[in-house]
């Protein structure tokens, strides 16, 4: 009964609160991640020798770099520098660019399934380089690249816990807290996991959704 009321009283509470923060630090970095992984992913395809030069590095650096180091730049390392980030800010200023980096992995290898033949049918058609990419190549690869861009975001859910490393107090921040004080440390981290286990599971089940909706009948084949 005790552990009853302690989790009704005061888990699920504290809990609810660190979720509202999580998911207000998810939905933005996801569609900044997915923005900046389209953007890099098709320069990397179709850019010049230098921008697909910068693009690299990009990606090299951000999936290379552990994101909790890179957290800890964008907080403790830009104020160095004379700038200042929030904790919420810094965040998702982490998550977004190192999201992005996976993302642009998913976008370039879809683009380059891409036939040429399509591309030289858009050339003969007067599309220009931008027109062929955007019109043509683009919303075919962002189909092609949908489950694995959809499984970085599933990550994206989780290490968002990650955040709170910088005193940005979400569901992670509130359960440890929670946990520190009242030595519960099993009954508050299950509860807590039991919350990004449904965050995780709508969003598949979302996901999944949106890959159904978007398939091309005859090219795709859906369990179910």
């Amino acid at each position: 009964m005790d552990e009853l009321l302690f989790l009704q009283d005061e888990v699920v509470p504290a809990l609810l609160k660190g979720l509202r923060v999580s998911i207000l630090l998810i939905v933005p970095s996801a569609f900044f991640g997915l923005f900046i992984g389209i953007l890099v992913g098709a320069l990397r395809v179709y850019g010049s020798r230098p921008v697909v030069f910068a693009a690299d590095i990009y990606v090299t650096l951000f999936r290379g770099i552990p994101l909790v180091v890179q957290l800890f730049i964008w907080y403790f390392g830009l104020p160095y520098l004379g700038i200042y980030l929030s904790p919420f800010t810094a965040s998702i200023v982490g998550f977004s660019l190192c999201s992005g980096a996976y993302h642009s992995e998913y976008i370039r290898g879809a683009l380059k399934s891409i036939k040429r033949g399509q591309m030289l049918a858009a050339q003969a058609l007067g599309f220009s380089k931008f027109q062929m990419v955007v019109s043509v190549i683009l919303p075919q690869g962002l189909r092609r690249a949908l489950p694995g861009c959809g499984n970085e975001i599933i990550y994206l859910i989780k290490y968002s816990s990650l955040a709170y490393m910088v005193t940005c107090i979400e569901l992670t921040g509130e359960a440890k807290i929670l946990a520190s004080h009242s030595f519960k440390y099993t009954e508050v981290y299950l509860a807590a996991g039991g919350f990004y286990l449904g965050l995780v599971s709508i969003a598949g089940w979302i996901l999944h959704r949106l890959e159904r909706r978007v398939a091309i009948p005859g090219f795709e084949h859906h369990r179910g």
